[in-house]
């Protein structure tokens, strides 16, 4: 079995509305392996995209610890989760999130500049995942001039360009059609078997579930059910 990548430990998050508390995450521990396509799935309210927040350190938990290749995340400040971030993951955003003033080709390689990595590396590199993802003639092309697959697919090139060792999709098809969305899986899917990448997925949808080897259903910000299909078996946490 393969090793955890991330390590959770009774993590609650607890926001706080006026006089009210909201609890959206509610003590869930769960192990994620590495190379494995785990799906964070659950309904609007369930603590699945908080969860998904906290474990890529985007939020801060209010108790608990999470546990990044032995590294607390938790403890880390702004810094050191700047870099954490920098180093180890990637992420696919529902609504692409590209710069509406730059290329397909300059979106892809941000994540390159923000590690210095030479001009003419970083457009070679950019073009070989454009490649990958079937986009090579569009990349001059700027967000306006592409339709929402083709950004979709610039998002999830630039969520790769750096290897991450986990990458992030939050409802990464939720404003695409049927076909294009089975598209996006597939390639999303691929990229990160064929490199042995962690792919942690949120969604609501229970047909995307089916890319997973392991699925964690959520409700109320706890772990109902999970059902790992490498053992064939669900078991209750």
């Amino acid at each position: 079995m393969s090793r955890s990548v991330i390590r959770i430990k009774d993590v609650k998050k607890i926001y706080q509305m006026g006089s009210e508390q909201i609890q959206a995450v509610s003590g869930i521990s769960l192990n994620i392996r590495q190379g494995e396509v785990c799906c964070l799935l659950g309904k609007s309210g369930s603590g699945k995209s908080t969860l998904l927040n906290l474990i890529a350190g985007l939020e801060k938990p209010s108790s608990g610890a999470i546990i990044f290749n032995k590294k607390h995340i938790e403890r880390m400040n702004e810094d050191q989760l700047a870099d954490f971030r920098q180093k180890y993951v990637g992420f696919v955003f529902q609504s692409y999130n590209l710069l509406p003033t730059l290329t397909a080709m300059e979106n892809v390689t941000l994540p390159l500049i923000f590690k210095n990595v030479p001009l003419q590396e970083r457009n070679e590199r950019a073009m070989e995942m454009l490649k990958a993802v079937g986009l090579e003639d569009r990349a001059h092309h700027k967000p306006h001039e592409m339709s929402g697959g083709q950004q979709q697919r610039v998002s999830i090139a630039r969520a790769f360009i750096n290897s991450p060792q986990v990458v992030f999709a939050d409802e990464p098809t939720g404003n695409l059609d049927t076909r294009t969305t089975y598209e996006m899986m597939d390639l999303i899917t691929a990229l990160a078997k064929k490199n042995n990448q962690t792919l942690v997925i949120v969604t609501h949808d229970l047909e995307l579930s089916d890319y997973a080897d392991r699925i964690v259903m959520l409700s109320d910000g706890k772990v109902e059910r999970i059902e790992d299909k490498t053992q064939g078996e669900g078991e209750k946490e």
